[in-house]
């Protein structure tokens, strides 16, 4: 394995469906997979990224089959699921340091940080909140 990798939720679902940055996460992807990186993430992921698959076809932005293709998509992705106590107590610290409003992108960060490795993220609420602040942020279209 070359190198360890944080992903959220925002830069997944592009990947299970047609979005703005879909190319974009789809290509990241593509080269961690011939790099063999690691990728990782909290728990909390595949919660996110079921709700947001399903928001879809309950909004009929999809047709419920291709939701639940995308979500079979999902599960076979090869992603390592993080869940340490520890993460809990940094991210309360991390969604303060940040003001944000609850911690479920402070876990995100949390795991980047633990694990010293990027954050790559489709999240531009995020992305421009921690970006300059949080050394472990990566753009979802930047080149590395």
């Amino acid at each position: 394995m070359n190198r360890v990798v944080c992903i959220d939720a925002s830069a997944i679902v592009p990947m299970l469906t047609a979005e703005k940055f879909t190319a974009s996460a789809t290509s990241r992807w593509k080269t961690w997979m011939e790099d063999d990186s690691r990728i990782i993430a909290p728990t909390l992921l595949g919660y996110e990224v079921t709700s947001a698959i399903y928001q879809k076809a309950f909004r009929a932005i999809m047709n419920p089959e291709d939701c639940q293709a995308a979500l079979h998509l999902f599960v076979e992705m090869d992603i390592e699921y993080i869940d340490l106590p520890e993460l809990h107590l940094k991210a309360s610290i991390l969604a303060k340091q940040f003001n944000r409003p609850n911690t479920y992108d402070a876990h995100y960060l949390a795991v980047a940080d633990h694990f010293s490795c990027p954050l790559w993220t489709a999240d531009e609420r995020l992305f421009n909140t921690v970006k300059g602040k949080f050394q472990w942020i990566k753009w979802i279209e930047e080149i590395d």
